[in-house]
């Protein structure tokens, strides 16, 4: 029921940003919950940060206030705003729809943050 396209993945050095932006196929105020994940190499998927479709918003510690989640319901996309990157963040992101009891998962964009 919904198709999701990441993108703004990239290799920066670390200190640098980068902007993810997950592209739905619907309306994401049809969709309860937008998240990011992310997996590095050998490690379980984690979750980034979430936005519900009331505006709710909940970060993981991890982020620490470097990352802001966002969307633009115009444009039916969610974005991952990623500042100070550190080579722990290095990983693939993948953006998350939660539709009722349905999950949908985009393919992934990678992100490398070198020293």
């Amino acid at each position: 029921q919904v198709q999701l396209v990441e993108s703004g993945g990239g290799l920066v050095q670390a200190g640098g940003s980068l902007r993810l932006s997950c592209a739905a196929s619907r309306s994401i105020r049809d969709i309860n919950v937008m998240s990011w994940f992310r997996q590095a190499l050998g490690k379980e998927r984690e979750l980034v940060a979430t936005i519900r479709s009331g505006g709710t918003i909940n970060y993981a510690a991890f982020v620490k206030g470097r990352f802001t989640i966002s969307r633009d319901n115009a444009k039916n996309t969610v974005y991952l705003q990623m500042n100070s990157l550190k080579p722990e963040d290095t990983a693939v992101y993948y953006c998350k729809a939660q539709l009722n009891v349905l999950s949908y998962w985009g393919q992934g964009t990678q992100v490398t943050v070198s020293s």
